[in-house]
């Protein structure tokens, strides 16, 4: 059954449905090894800027486009747990931001479907630094807790070696139209999806 106005579904059949989507059923992976202990994690990624291309004669704007590529940036709070501190949790062999001498990456599996791996959606954030480590040693709260803020160079999700989204209804009532350039890029293919061919006769 689905909603009379706006055809959300509520039921699935003849079953009660929980349609929201939950963070119980996703693992943090790197170098292969789970991060346990992690109390957010949290991912900004933002287009640099939009340009609007104006002229005279014209009141508003004629066109846009962006003008700087995507960055990507976030945080990870963890509890300082089984010893490690949070660098060592990233599978790091050191606690100090300073120390770090290569990117990494981390992976986020996400299993909205059921337990098989296969049916997870897997994002990769791609080419870690850490941008700064932050803690506190307090009187009030015994409990430490690690802050790692970090930037990357690239983010992209796939199900089951292919697009997350495809052109068919991702559920009913909401279909998606359908863009193999942005589906590409969403796979990782590309760094983004404005170096794709024919984008200045694309409209659709």
């Amino acid at each position: 059954m689905a909603t009379r106005n706006t055809e959300t579904n509520v039921v699935d059949g003849e079953n009660n449905k929980t349609g929201t989507h939950l963070s119980t059923n996703i693992v943090i992976i790197v170098d292969g090894n789970v991060v346990g202990a992690v109390q957010t994690l949290n991912i900004t990624e933002a287009r640099g800027g939009i340009k609007m291309v104006d002229e005279i004669g014209t009141d508003g704007h004629i066109d846009s486009a962006p003008n700087s590529s995507t960055n990507y940036n976030g945080s990870c709070e963890r509890i300082r747990f089984d010893r490690m501190r949070i660098a060592e949790a990233f599978s790091r062999d050191y606690t100090h931001v300073k120390s770090q001498r290569l990117p990494f990456d981390i992976e986020i599996h996400d299993f909205f479907h059921d337990a098989d791996r296969g049916n997870a959606i897997i994002t990769i954030i791609k080419n870690v630094w850490i941008e700064s480590i932050n803690y506190t040693y307090s009187a009030t709260d015994f409990v430490i807790a690690d802050t790692m803020n970090w930037q990357a160079e690239d983010i992209y999700s796939t199900l089951n070696n292919g697009p997350v989204v495809t052109g068919t209804s991702n559920a009913v009532g909401q279909p998606i139209t359908f863009n193999s350039i942005e589906s590409t890029a969403d796979e990782g293919k590309y760094r983004g999806a404005l170096d794709g061919p024919g984008l200045l006769r694309a409209f659709d």
